[in-house]
C-alpha cells in the first residue's frame, strides 16, 4: 500500500460535457478494482450522482473535490483523506477541462483541481465527427496552461478501424500518447435526468450492468498498464490529510458526552449528500443513523435531530406522501423544536405539499415542479441565527433544481444570496433550517458542532 500523500493518481478530463468522462472514469475504476487494486474514487465539482456510480465501481465511498464550495486550500487535504490506504486514485473531471465557476477564472475547474493535486490528466475526446482535426484539439488543450500536464488521450466513440487509424496518424506528431480507443457501445449509455445520470439508488440492477459494461469496454480498449504508470508519475502532495476531528477542534468544545441520534434521510428519494457531512456529525458527537423515507414508517429510535439532503423527491412524490406515519413523525419532531437541516429536496419534503400531494407540513409553503432549471454556484451569508450557524456566517453553496417554492408566513429567511442578483432564500423557524442551497460542511465544520450541540439541548 502507498501512503495516502503519495498515492498514484490521475484526472480524467474532456474538452466538453458529453465526451465520455463518466464512462472512462467509472470503467477505469471498475477495471482496476477487478485487478485487485484499491481504487479511491473522486469527482470534481458539486455532482452527487456520478460518485454513486464510482462507489459501485470501486467499492469505496465516492467523494467530491469542489474548490468553490470548500476553497482551493482544502482540495489536497480532502483528497488525501479520501485516498487513505488506497493503491491508486481516479478523479473524474467536470464539464470541459478549463470550465470553472462562472466569472471566477479557473476556480473549481478540472484543470484547477488537477494543478492543486499535482496530477497528470487523461483527456477523453469524442472523436465521432472528426479525424485530423483531433490533433489541433488535443494540442490546444495540452498547451493552453503549461501547469496542466496532459499525459495521454483516450479516443471515444470511434466508428471503425479505419477511423482509428486516421486519428492515430493525426495525433502521432502531437506528442500526446493515445492510451485508449473506445467504440460506441449501447450498454454503456445510461439514462439521464436534468444534467446528470439517474442515481444508482433508483436503478441499482441496471447500474450494476452499466458499470460492468463500462469496465469491460475500458479494459478492452485502454492500455491499463500505461494508465497506471501515468498515475504513478504524480509526485507527493505536501501537507496533511483532512481530519474531521481536527477540523472540529477550532469550533467550541462538545457538551455532555451523550451521543444524540441524528437521523439522515437516504434511500432512492434522497441520494444527495457529501461523505464528509456524516463524518463531521459523528466526530462532533452524534450517532448518525440513516433511514429511508420511502419505506420506514417511523424515524429511528431516539432521534434528536434530522438531516434531509437533496435528491429527486418529485419522482417519488406519491410514495413520500403515502407514508403518512413518517410524515407525522417528522412534523412532530420539527414542530417540537428539534434541529432539522434540509437542503433542496429536503426543503420540498418539509413543505405543506409538492405538486398537490401532502408532504410533512413543517413549513407554511407549497412546492411544485417548474420548467426552468435553476443552476449555479452561490455565495451566501446567513441572515438569521439558526441551528447551523449564527447570522453573518458566510458559506458557499450550489443550487440545482426545477422546482418553485411559494412561501406562506411565519419563517425567517435562511440565506442572503450575494452577487449581482441579491435575494433572500430558504426558511428558518424553530429548529428548522431549510434551503435550496447544497453546502459542503467541510468548508465550515462549526455547523456540524453547532447542530449536534442543539440536538443535545433541544
Amino acid at each position: 500500500m502507498n501512503s495516502s500523500s503519495s498515492v498514484p493518481r490521475l484526472v480524467v478530463a474532456a474538452p466538453s460535457s458529453g465526451s465520455g468522462k463518466t464512462t472512462v472514469a467509472t470503467g477505469l475504476m471498475a477495471a482496476l478494482t477487478a485487478r485487485g487494486l484499491a481504487v479511491s474514487p473522486h469527482k470534481v465539482g458539486p455532482d452527487y450522482i456520478d460518485p454513486g456510480y464510482h462507489a459501485l465501481a470501486s467499492g469505496r465511498v465516492g467523494r467530491n473535490l469542489d474548490a468553490y464550495l470548500c476553497g482551493p486550500e482544502l482540495i489536497a487535504p480532502l483528497f488525501v483523506h479520501g485516498a487513505r490506504g488506497c493503491d491508486l486514485a481516479v478523479v473524474e473531471g467536470v464539464m470541459g477541462m478549463y470550465d470553472g465557476a462562472a466569472g471566477e477564472g479557473e476556480l473549481a475547474s478540472t484543470a484547477h483541481v488537477a494543478k492543486l493535486l499535482r496530477a497528470p490528466v487523461v483527456l477523453v475526446v469524442d472523436a465521432s465527427s472528426q479525424s485530423r482535426s483531433v490533433a489541433a484539439l488535443v494540442h490546444g488543450f495540452a498547451s493552453w496552461d503549461p501547469e496542466v500536464r496532459v499525459g495521454g488521450v483516450i479516443l471515444n466513440k470511434v466508428a471503425s478501424d479505419r477511423h482509428e487509424e486516421l486519428l492515430r496518424e493525426a495525433l502521432d506528431p502531437a506528442g500526446v500518447p493515445v492510451l485508449g480507443v473506445l467504440r460506441r457501445v449501447a450498454l454503456v449509455d445510461t439514462p439521464s435526468r436534468h444534467l446528470g445520470l439517474v442515481p444508482v439508488a433508483e436503478r441499482r440492477a441496471e447500474a450494476v450492468e452499466a458499470v460492468a459494461a463500462m469496465a469491460a469496454q475500458v479494459a478492452a480498449g485502454c492500455d491499463l498498464e500505461a494508465l497506471v504508470a501515468l498515475a504513478r508519475s504524480a509526485g507527493a502532495l505536501p501537507g496533511r490529510a483532512w481530519d474531521p476531528a481536527e477540523a472540529l477542534a477550532s469550533s467550541p468544545p462538545p457538551g455532555p458526552s451523550s451521543a444524540p441520534v441524528v437521523a439522515v434521510a437516504g434511500g432512492p428519494a434522497f441520494t444527495f449528500s457529501y461523505a464528509e457531512q456524516a463524518e463531521l456529525l459523528t466526530d462532533a458527537g452524534a450517532e448518525v443513523v440513516t433511514f429511508d423515507p420511502l419505506r420506514d414508517e417511523r424515524l429511528p429510535e431516539g432521534t434528536r435531530g434530522l438531516v434531509v439532503g437533496g435528491g429527486f423527491p418529485e419522482v417519488y412524490g406519491a410514495e413520500l406522501s403515502a407514508n403518512e406515519t413518517l410524515r407525522r413523525d417528522v412534523a412532530d419532531l420539527a414542530l417540537g423544536g428539534a434541529p432539522v437541516a434540509a437542503e433542496c429536496a429536503g426543503l420540498l419534503y418539509l413543505c405543506r405539499e409538492l405538486d398537490g400531494r401532502p408532504m410533512c407540513g413543517v413549513l407554511d409553503a407549497t412546492a411544485r415542479m417548474d420548467a426552468r432549471l435553476t443552476l449555479g454556484y452561490r455565495d451566501a451569508v446567513a441572515v438569521s441565527d439558526s441551528v447551523l450557524a449564527p447570522a453573518g456566517t458566510r458559506m458557499r453553496g450550489h443550487e440545482f433544481h426545477r422546482t418553485v417554492v411559494e412561501p406562506g408566513a411565519g419563517a425567517a429567511p435562511a440565506w442572503g444570496v450575494l452577487g449581482p442578483r441579491r435575494r433572500v432564500e430558504g426558511f428558518v423557524q424553530r429548529g428548522v433550517h431549510a434551503s435550496y442551497l447544497h453546502t459542503h460542511w467541510a468548508s465550515e465544520p462549526g455547523v456540524a458542532r453547532r447542530f449536534v450541540e442543539r440536538c443535545r439541548t433541544s
